[in-house]
């Protein structure tokens, strides 16, 4: 037996096992492209619209920190690279850094690669396996984009380096997810290391691109963006990238022959010698288990809430020459562009902290799953206490994502120009937003309580949820599917009146779906799959 024997029949295992979720990693991040794509070509259907565009944008530096830089933007290419490129590079490297992380110290901390060591399996091949199946994901995420660009009629080699780009920015963030796993002893230190990278790769690419550009050369994502798609590819800056792959495998591999299986290199600190008083009560616990992921979701919402703000005075210039876009603009409701705009920007917000909402409300069937709440089932902790302790995070942390969102994004407005007497406003439309996440924390308790094998359809409901509130007027969808969605029946504050009425009922329908949740939760059989 050498280091490698049972990789392919590892790799083979994976892939029967976790194939609905690698199919839909890569059936997402590919329909977003290629519906990126179609909205982009309805936005600006004529060349003028985008010289307007381009040149409004041209200077922009709240988009071109979001974005990337301003290369091509005069054409549907360099529109598709300047709109999708950084989020499609932070999506696929998320896909890879996950499904690494779950796939080696995940299946090391839940004592399920000990029992397959104890087969004819040799060393480095769980994560040999492992690499293998997120490069070849990474792989079929950047060639079925190509594809989907191509097939929109988009340059060839244009769409060749945008998909090369995606293929290897998952390459070296596995790698970086890679090398966490044999430092750290859990899952979510992989989860929560790689992450930090991931968000500092983000921000001094942000940095270097609104300044002279040298800190985006600190940044695998700026390797990427240099290639410049759709706007005189180069792929030299490629090199970079696969250098930096090579050397994360090579140090991950060092490392791996460095410890003991089930051990980091870095020991986990000592706890307290008493645990305080807030963990002998099971809300107490349900914070302390998901502090960690709100923090993230925070920052991630306030980043984003204070690149909106910024932009919001200069609405006008970069959008009030492009009729189409006004017109799908002024759908979102408000007097004017700038109201129409916020509205667009707050259900944007909504939908990315709605994510937030589920993973947390999934919190209980992960803790179900993995056996650790049996030791708080097994004190006078009662089932609908302990599901109501983790709901109770899921509710509040969305009114909390909120209004970091609206204040955010109402503080920077004011700073970046606009009236700063609008905070107060724009923190209501935000907040606005609170009874259709509660409803997704409804649905989601739902199916973990009484169809808990199907409660991951919840990240498939919110998928639906996003194609209807970012292209549901592009593609012109039928009024009564976008209607559908709890996000589109809400007054689209700032600009709209407020009525009462539909929050009341979205409300109510998601506290009947959390009290069927519930009661399913303590009447169906624990463990059950």
């Amino acid at each position: 037996m050498t280091a490698l024997s049972g990789t392919v029949e590892l790799t083979r295992t994976i892939l029967r096992r976790d194939r609905i979720r690698i199919l839909v990693w890569i059936f997402a991040i590919v329909a977003l492209a290629a519906l990126t794509t179609t909205g982009i070509k309805g936005l600006f259907p004529t060349q003028t619209a985008l010289d307007q565009t381009a040149a409004a944008t041209q200077h922009n530096a709240a988009a071109i920190a979001f974005n990337g830089p301003a290369q091509g933007l005069n054409t549907v290419g360099g529109q598709v690279a300047f709109q999708f490129g950084a989020l499609g590079m932070v999506l696929v490297a998320l896909m890879s850094l996950l499904m690494v992380g779950r796939l080696t110290r995940g299946e090391e901390e839940a004592g399920r690669l000990e029992l397959m060591r104890a087969l004819p399996v040799g060393s480095l091949a769980p994560a040999l396996s492992a690499s293998l199946m997120v490069a070849a994901m990474d792989i079929a995420v950047g060639v079925l984009t190509a594809v989907a660009l191509l097939a929109q009629g988009l340059p060839t080699s244009g769409s060749l380096v945008f998909g090369v780009s995606f293929i290897l920015i998952g390459l070296v963030f596995g790698g970086v997810a890679l090398v966490a796993a044999q430092v750290t002893e859990n899952t979510r230190a992989v989860y929560g290391a790689a992450g930090a990278v991931l968000g500092a790769a983000f921000v001094l690419r942000a940095v270097g691109d609104i300044g002279d550009g040298t800190a985006s050369w600190f940044s695998p994502i700026g390797w990427a963006q240099k290639a410049r798609p759709f706007a005189g590819e180069r792929w030299w800056p490629f090199l970079l990238l696969l250098t930096a792959t090579g050397v994360l495998a090579a140090l991950a591999s060092a490392l791996a022959a460095r410890r003991d299986l089930g051990a980091g290199l870095v020991a986990a600190r000592p706890g307290r010698p008493t645990a305080s008083r807030s963990l002998g009560h099971p809300l107490g616990l349900a914070i302390r288990l998901q502090r960690g992921v709100l923090l993230g979701w925070s920052v991630g919402v306030l980043v984003t809430g204070i690149a909106y703000g910024w932009i919001g005075p200069t609405v006008d210039a970069l959008i009030g020459q492009n009729k189409a876009l006004a017109e799908i603009l002024a759908g979102a409701g408000g007097a004017n562009l700038t109201d129409s705009y916020f509205a667009a920007s707050f259900r944007f917000m909504a939908l990315l902290a709605t994510g937030f909402a589920i993973q947390s409300a999934l919190r209980l069937r992960s803790e179900e799953a993995s056996t650790r709440a049996e030791s708080v089932l097994a004190t006078p902790v009662s089932r609908w206490g302990w599901g109501a302790s983790h709901l109770t995070v899921a509710f509040a942390g969305s009114v909390i994502l909120l209004g970091i969102a609206g204040l955010a994004t109402g503080l920077t407005y004011g700073v970046a120009g606009g009236d700063l007497n609008s905070a107060p406003r724009l923190l209501g439309a935000a907040l606005v937003y609170a009874p259709p996440m509660w409803l997704m924390v409804g649905l989601t308790i739902a199916l973990v309580g009484l169809v808990p094998r199907w409660a991951g359809a919840s990240w498939a409901i919110l998928a639906a949820c996003v194609v209807v509130g970012f292209l549901g007027a592009v593609l012109r969808l039928p009024g009564w599917l976008q209607n559908l969605s709890p996000f589109e029946r809400v007054p689209q504050l700032p600009g709209a009146s407020l009525t009462i009425l539909p929050l009341v009922v979205i409300s109510a329908v998601a506290a009947g779906f959390t009290l069927a949740g519930l009661s399913g939760l303590r009447r169906r059989d624990y463990g059950q799959v």
